[in-house]
């Protein structure tokens, strides 16, 4: 008996307020999915950071014949004595872990095989136009400063290019975007706690007459506020799954064509699961969280 009451209570206080618990619906979703959009690029971030850190290489460009480089103007290009030179040079450097030659026809391969969609950019490069390469790998990316120093004057160098510079630009973009995401949510999320307390209030309101009964026969406060609270529960419940739908929808759409340039470093469904489950958690507790407070200073018990 006690249970059909407090579920027809609930009921009827959705019903009377529907404007407000869908607009507390929609304002727990939308904040929920870009605090779980944020939580998925920092996962994301940091499993590019683990896969990319030892992987990072200083790139070495050889003069070619024609280079606009002023390091190459008036040479004919690298011949094979300052290529073995400049080679052993590297390779005594005690930052240097390993060294591999990349000559044209393999940067080339490369080449197409990253710009594959660019039909005009691949009709006007041809094999020889691509520089050729030594990377080199470091014991410890940091230390790359010293190596571009020492390598920038060596005779027949164009162009030396460390990769964690570029790395550090995306992942910095990246970063952005993760704390844009959090800071709108955090925004949306104090929106939804207004709201639900609005929608609480209101709620009170409208069953004063039924709550003072219910205190004149004696009930008890958790049984008078457990409507109330419910109707914040049911509220933050749907908003949860409507965020987790957004989120496996971002998954699908968004994380997934991204992926596509970020070699081994997958956003899995393990990780879109756990931050579903956080979300939905975190999206419940509040409502629970700001029933109970709206209930204990608007509500007379």
């Amino acid at each position: 008996m006690r249970a059909n009451f407090i579920f027809s209570e609930v009921w009827i206080g959705l019903r009377r307020n529907l404007t407000m618990t869908v607009a507390v619906i929609v304002t727990v979703a939308i904040g929920m999915a870009l605090l779980g959009v944020g939580l998925m690029i920092n996962s994301q971030i940091s499993t590019m950071k683990d896969f990319w850190s030892d992987k990072v290489e200083v790139s070495v460009f050889l003069c070619k014949k024609n280079d606009p480089f002023p390091a190459c103007k008036g040479s004919g290009g690298v011949n094979a004595q300052e290529q073995a030179a400049l080679s052993q040079q590297i390779k005594a450097m005690p930052q240097v872990e390993s060294v591999s030659f990349e000559d044209s026809a393999h940067a080339y391969e490369v080449f197409k095989t990253t710009n594959s969609g660019n039909t005009v950019l691949l009709s006007a490069i041809r094999a020889e136009d691509m520089p050729e390469s030594f990377r080199v790998k470091l014991k410890d990316p940091d230390t790359y400063t010293a190596v571009i120093e020492q390598l920038k004057g060596a005779p027949g160098v164009s162009n030396v290019v460390n990769q964690k510079e570029i790395l550090e630009k995306f992942f910095a973009l990246l970063e952005s975007l993760r704390w844009a995401a959090l800071v709108v949510a955090i925004i949306l999320v104090f929106a939804a706690t207004l709201l639900i307390g609005n929608t609480v209030r209101l709620s009170a309101y409208n069953r004063r007459r039924e709550t003072g009964i219910m205190r004149l026969v004696g009930a008890s406060n958790i049984y008078i506020q457990l409507p109330f609270v419910m109707e914040g529960v049911i509220a933050g419940l749907i908003g949860g799954v409507m965020s987790g739908v957004l989120l496996m929808v971002s998954k699908v759409f968004l994380f997934d064509k991204v992926q596509v340039y970020l070699a081994n470093t997958v956003l899995t469904w393990e990780t879109v699961t756990k931050v579903i489950l956080i979300t939905l958690i975190f999206g419940v507790v509040i409502c629970i969280l700001a029933s109970f407070v709206t209930l204990r200073r608007y509500l007379r018990v």
